[in-house]
């Protein structure tokens, strides 16, 4: 781990001309003159007494469907099950909120060099993790329109198709549902064709602002697809306020991800990457659970 973790720092620092052993600079596009002297931004977490009345009763609209507990385990979705091992995903939650709350952002994208990361997996885990918080709403969008896979990680039968949101074509009131009081979901039926022409389309943008507006989540985590595969990505990364990039253990490269983290930088904020399926963990990455 130590060893890629190295050879990132060196990729970022060839890349800005910098030494690697200074401390790497957040990555994301420039600053806009005209809005850097703006006002603070406002607080992330609205906390129930601060959301609107219509937005209560919006959400509380949404069926609440909770998916049975051992398909979650199987799945590796332990997030918001109490199980013991969650603590890296709380730590990465924790952190993520942290840095979101204190730049007033709300839309995070979790995406991965090429398939087989694990980015899926990751925005459940993370998605129930925000959910245990009883004061923060979190909603999970199925963008990754070439292979939505919500469905058979959640055991969903039927239901809505987020697709026809993007396009226009139906409210989320009737394609969201809640997988527990605190998590809602917006899953696609199938896959779709010209997925970066749709996730760029108006009615795609007015769609998302729409959820934003009447359900106001304190989170909206985007379910992205690989960003090598296509450029579905780069094509709807502008609409984020910030994105984590999953890398998989022995798999993905060092130039894979230096790639990818140098083109979403010109597009978003990068808040890191994040090694994932690493089979050689040392005693102190985590404790388990108290006595």
């Amino acid at each position: 781990m130590e060893r890629i973790q190295s050879a990132i720092a060196k990729a970022r620092a060839a890349r800005s001309g910098l030494d690697p052993a200074d401390p790497a600079p957040a990555t994301g596009p420039a600053p806009n003159p005209a809005t850097a002297a703006g006002p603070a931004p406002a607080p992330m977490l609205l906390g129930p007494a601060l959301r609107p009345a219509e937005a209560t009763a919006a959400w509380e609209a949404l069926p609440l469907s909770p998916p049975d507990r051992a398909l979650l385990e199987r799945q590796r979705i332990i997030g918001g099950t109490g199980h013991s091992e969650t603590g890296a995903f709380d730590m990465l939650r924790t952190r993520v909120l942290h840095q979101m709350r204190s730049k007033g952002w709300k839309r995070l994208g979790i995406t991965s060099p090429t398939p087989g990361c694990g980015k899926t997996t990751m925005v459940m885990n993370l998605g129930f993790g925000v959910a245990r918080n009883a004061e923060q709403r979190c909603i999970l969008l199925e963008t990754d329109l070439r292979r939505p896979s919500f469905g058979k990680k959640l055991g969903l039968r039927g239901g809505g198709d987020f697709a026809k949101v993007l396009r226009g074509e139906a409210e989320f009131a009737q394609a969201g549902l809640r997988c527990a009081q605190n998590l809602a979901i917006g899953a696609c039926a199938g896959p779709v064709r010209a997925p970066a022409e749709l996730l760029q389309s108006s009615s795609a943008l007015t769609a998302l602002a729409g959820i934003e507006e009447i359900y106001a989540p304190d989170v909206m985590i985007f379910d992205l697809p690989p960003m090598l595969a296509g450029d579905d990505v780069m094509a709807f990364a502008g609409q984020l306020d910030c994105v984590l990039l999953l890398a998989a253990a022995e798999t993905t490269t060092v130039k894979e991800i230096d790639v990818c983290e140098r083109d979403l930088a010109t597009q978003t904020n990068v808040l890191g990457v994040v090694l994932n399926k690493c089979r050689y963990m040392d005693r102190t990455e985590g404790y388990g659970a108290y006595d």
